[in-house]
């Protein structure tokens, strides 16, 4: 069930009122599982409908890493770097086999080729589980918890098994962390009607970000990608400011939704996105963009490798590698992997001269904040584009002075991009800068808020592309 789809806009409100029905008082006191237990059967529900067989896959890793985290406490602590490494390797095997399998036999093979050695390795053509980067990583992390002795390893099976299927999370994250999210499942949550209500603003306005911003920039997109060689620099360039909105409005949109249903669920999930593209730097945008990763990635890679507390050639290695782990997370193909290269060579630059954490005013900041999106846009280009050489083509393409297309936007196409590209720019400035009563969705004043919710309601179903599009980052 995706957020983007009809079928969340009647079957949603369904499942959140049974919840709450087997979730009253009452009801708990009979049988304290019952919501852990719907919860549950309604996330391997969806997933089963997306792809039955795959199910089996989410219910190993959350088997092995659940009974992982167990035998971590009844072992000596000499077993236990073993145990753990034992365990975290077998969770990520059906991400390997699945997500890299085909990318690793095709390197073979290539590398077989220069050496005269024809290996003829076949490839798998496996689809991609739903969400396998996200439940792995969720799963390792806490395995990696109970081993550090951050947490007690979860004896109870239900209530670890919400833990790493929790529908709203599952298909992109966020990535939960253990010490947050299961106190919340183990907590009884009970009706909160402020933390409802934020929970709907959050669903509005991702809703927004995905439907009527995000969709509609790639109706206009895709195909001049698709087809750059034959349209004008400038309309090139065009398309990947556009992709770069694109990006954050499919994948903010997502969290913010997930976030939403969370809350309407009594659970506080983690903030994704806080205004990525106002930063000051690649170090800002990536503590802005894609938190649960980020900080995934801070404390099980780089955190471990030394992070900081080391010299300055071993700490820029470990901002390196962490981000070379990041490129690989993302995708098997050499244009994630160079792109996540690039963000931990500009981090490493930004360190070096001190501008990583410095924090400028006035002209300075504009420049600053306009330089870190182009180059935010341009590394967007090599994620995006799906081999090297069209990236690079691409790039070069932007330079070459071409100045016709074969492409045309019609203006009431142009007039609804501009409109909701303006209205976004326009509420994340105002968020960033204003306080929280006199944001549109907080303010202060009900004409100013209610009008807010109105018009974005509005907006949503005139404008809205409602054709159930994948969101980008449940390829991942």
């Amino acid at each position: 069930m995706l957020f983007n789809s009809f079928e969340f806009l009647w079957l949603f409100p369904l499942l959140l009122a049974t919840y709450w029905l087997v979730n009253r008082p009452v009801v708990r006191a009979k049988v304290p599982q019952l919501p852990n237990l719907l919860l549950i059967g309604i996330s391997y529900g969806l997933y089963i409908k997306w792809n039955p067989a795959f199910s089996l896959l989410l219910l190993g890793v959350t088997a092995v890493t659940y009974c992982t985290g167990l035998a971590l406490e009844r072992v000596s602590q000499s077993k236990k770097s073993v145990l753990a490494a034992c365990g975290i390797v077998l969770a990520l095997l059906p991400l390997t086999v699945f997500k890299y399998a085909d990318f690793i036999l095709a390197q073979a093979n290539e590398l077989g080729a220069l050496f005269g050695m024809e290996f003829g390795l076949p490839g798998l053509n496996w689809a991609l589980p739903l969400g396998i980067s996200f439940f792995t990583f969720q799963a390792v992390g806490y395995v990696a918890d109970v081993f550090l002795g951050r947490i007690k390893a979860e004896r109870n099976w239900w209530d670890y098994m919400l833990f790493v299927c929790f529908f709203p999370q599952i298909a992109a994250g966020p990535i939960g962390r253990a010490n947050s999210l299961l106190p919340q499942i183990k907590s009884p949550r009970l009706f909160n009607p402020s933390q409802c209500s934020q929970g709907m603003r959050w669903l509005l306005w991702g809703m927004f970000l995905k439907v009527v911003m995000a969709d509609r920039i790639g109706l206009v997109v895709d195909p001049i990608l698709a087809q750059y060689q034959s349209q004008s620099s400038a309309l090139c360039a065009m398309a990947a400011v556009l992709y770069s909105l694109q990006i954050y409005g499919d994948f903010a949109g997502y969290s913010f939704m997930a976030l939403g249903v969370g809350q309407l669920m009594g659970f506080e999930l983690t903030n994704n996105f806080k205004r990525p593209y106002l930063s000051q730097s690649i170090t800002e945008f990536w503590h802005r963009w894609h938190i649960s990763l980020s900080t995934w990635l801070r404390d099980y890679v780089y955190i471990p490798l030394g992070g900081s507390r080391c010299s300055k050639a071993r700490s820029y290695l470990n901002i390196a590698v962490t981000f070379l782990v990041s490129g690989i997370w993302h995708g098997a193909n050499w244009t994630f992997i160079i792109w996540g290269i690039l963000h931990g060579l500009f981090q490493i630059a930004e360190k070096a001269v001190g501008l990583g954490k410095k924090q400028s005013r006035g002209i300075i900041k504009v420049l600053r904040v306009a330089t870190t999106f182009v180059i935010v846009t341009l590394l967007w280009v090599i994620f995006r584009m799906p081999t090297l050489s069209d990236a690079y083509g691409f790039i070069g393409h932007l330079f070459s002075g071409f100045a016709t297309s074969t492409i045309t936007i019609t203006p009431s196409m142009k007039i609804l991009l501009l409109l909701s590209i303006v209205i976004v720019v326009f509420k994340d400035l105002i968020d960033e800068y204003l306080s929280q009563d006199k944001t549109l969705l907080h303010n202060r004043y009900r004409l100013v808020r209610f009008g807010t919710y109105i018009g974005l309601t509005v907006l949503i179903l005139l404008c809205g592309v409602f054709d159930a599009s994948q969101f980008i980052y449940a390829r991942f």
